[in-house]
């Protein structure tokens, strides 16, 4: 049984090595030369377009409603001296900032690289949390376990999971919570980690990418050419923040579900809608309370 296990940790390793392998090798052969030597032809016009969309972009920000001095504040039209260092430059800065940890420019943009990946990360784990559930209550499809915190119980007892209930379909829904767990860290911490040494990881590709770290653009990250427009684009960068702050509280608030009522937070807004009077958080706390 250990060395089956071993044997399949060493295929996810080396599924996981594929695409880092692909580009160093991509990248050395003649087919990444040429691509880079078309990719400097066309550089020096595209850093031109580049600086012109950034330029553009300030000026929006400096009209825009959400930025500057005269943005909204986290208390409204509540006195309080908001921290100085707080100017409205970031996308959602309302001046909160009760720890000062923004104090250090260098600090505030690291924080906010760490902030928007965060939630990024959160939006998509709450549409993988809930969708499954949703999926499975309407009958669409039959998972063996929909509720997102189960899964990796029913991966800890040795079930087979397979994806959107088609039997056969099981990737890594056949491995173990260990291996799933290794296979994820690879695959997410690895590219998100080549985004934050900087823009310029893929340029061995011929991929030239006119952002920053933190909005790459060009067509791998922008496909739908969202920032044509730079003032709707940093409007985007403001409801994208938003809604990704959302996201991280509602996890808050899935974890804490799950703790108490032990369903998925799909089944709980059912059973709140039906009964809100019950089935709410004091509810729940004072059922915990009769059960010890």
């Amino acid at each position: 049984m250990i060395m089956l296990r071993l044997k399949q940790l060493a295929g996810v390793l080396l599924f996981s090595a594929i695409p880092f392998t692909a580009v160093k090798a991509i990248a050395n052969s003649p087919l990444g030369e040429s691509l880079q030597r078309k990719m400097e032809e066309r550089k020096t016009f595209a850093v031109e377009n580049s600086s012109t969309f950034k330029a553009l972009a300030g000026k929006a920000r400096k009209e825009s409603f959400w930025y500057g001095e005269d943005r909204p504040r986290w208390l409204g039209p509540i006195s309080y001296e908001y921290p100085s260092y707080l100017t409205g430059e970031l996308p959602g800065d309302y001046g909160f900032d009760i720890a000062g940890l923004g104090q250090d420019p260098v600090a505030l943009q690291k924080y906010f690289n760490f902030e928007i990946l965060h939630a990024r990360w959160a939006m998509l784990a709450s549409v993988g949390a809930l969708i499954p559930e949703i999926l499975d209550l309407l009958g669409a499809f039959h998972f063996v376990e929909p509720v997102w915190w189960r899964v990796g119980y029913s991966k800890l007892k040795g079930d087979t999971l397979d994806y959107l209930g088609i039997q056969g379909l099981h990737f890594a829904g056949s491995q173990g919570v260990v291996v799933i767990a290794i296979c994820q860290a690879l695959l997410m911490v690895g590219p998100e980690y080549a985004r934050y040494c900087g823009i310029e990881a893929l340029e061995p590709l011929g991929i030239y990418l006119p952002g920053d770290i933190n909005y790459p653009g060009g067509a791998l990250f922008d496909p739908l050419n969202l920032s044509n427009d730079p003032e709707a684009f940093e409007e985007l960068k403001v409801k994208e923040i938003k809604n990704g702050r959302l996201a991280m509280v509602a996890w808050l608030g899935f974890y804490v579900q799950a703790a108490l009522t032990g369903k998925g937070p799909v089944q709980n807004l059912i059973d709140h809608i039906s009964d809100p009077f019950h089935n709410n958080l004091l509810g729940s706390l004072n059922f915990i309370k009769v059960v010890m």
